[in-house]
């Protein structure tokens, strides 16, 4: 027998999970519903912008992919990382229609001394646009229900003058699916929690917050086209793992999660916000 062929073999499922520090209780399949809001550019039909607002369905997979992975040291000892595998796909929940779908990886990084870096959580994205993206940041957890704050919908002018009167006015007067806000998209998120508190006493034990952004670590790469017509510059999100318990004191999981991706076209930033709640199957 060839005993090399044992040398980079997986380590089993549990002791990866131990590895995968606050993306542990990832693993697994993640199913609910949430709001995608973008603007388009709409040059077919004469005009600067279209813009779009779904109301959701979703699903997002996650897969331990074992490990470790080595990541080899010239300045420091090497290190070793940990992740999983995900697939995320986003349906019109009155259509059925697909809008969205994404594979990639979540991955737990240890503390570094070249850079000089404390532990981080990293997300790797493709998108069939032809954008990628690498964004980073730090878990926390706490003992209490996640702070959401708001989040913008409004565009603004790359050059930071204000935009032409009656510009954002599909934003203002628009017809939006129910439970949508477009002034703050993420309210939906704390409604969520505010009717589970209220109507099925549900309590948030604990959160454990992964925000990663593109904006100081990574970044987004586009294909030509997209550059040139409506180009992905940066994505800042939030996922956040709850731990709810009910009356009688069991729990379950529930993952909620509002991203925003900033386009640039016509000289104009345009926030394109998804968010969702979705429950651990």
């Amino acid at each position: 027998m060839n005993l090399s062929q044992f040398q980079r073999a997986s380590a089993p499922l549990s002791q990866s999970l131990d590895h995968l520090g606050p993306l542990a209780e990832l693993a697994g399949h993640w199913t609910g519903h949430g709001y995608n809001m973008i603007a388009v550019p709409d040059h077919q039909h004469g005009q600067i912008f279209r813009l779009i607002v779904n109301a959701t369905t979703e699903s997002i997979s996650f897969t331990p992919i074992g490990g470790p992975v080595p990541n080899r040291g010239s300045k420091q000892n090497d290190i070793f990382l940990y992740g999983l595998t995900y697939l995320q796909q986003v349906n019109d929940a009155a259509t059925g229609e697909g809008i969205h779908i994404e594979p990639g990886l979540w991955l737990n990084v240890p503390a570094t001394t070249a850079p000089s870096d404390p532990p981080t959580i990293v997300r790797q994205a493709t998108i069939p646009h032809g954008d990628s993206l690498l964004a980073q940041g730090q878990s926390s957890s706490e003992a209490r229900a996640p702070n959401i704050a708001p989040v913008s919908t409004l565009p603004t002018r790359v050059d930071g003058k204000p935009l032409p009167l009656g510009y954002t006015d599909p934003y203002l007067n628009g017809h939006f699916p129910p439970g949508f806000d477009m002034q703050n998209p993420n309210q939906a998120l704390v409604d969520v929690l505010k009717r589970q508190q209220q109507q099925l006493e549900l309590k948030v034990a604990s959160t454990v917050n992964l925000p990663v952004s593109t904006r100081d670590a990574g970044g987004i790469s586009n294909i030509p086209f997209i550059v040139r017509n409506a180009d992905a510059v940066e994505m800042n999100a939030i996922f956040w793992i709850e731990t709810l318990q009910r009356p009688d004191g069991t729990q379950f999981l529930q993952l909620q999660y509002t991203q925003t991706v900033l386009l640039v076209f016509d000289e104009i930033i345009w926030p394109h916000v998804s968010v969702a709640t979705l429950i651990k199957r």
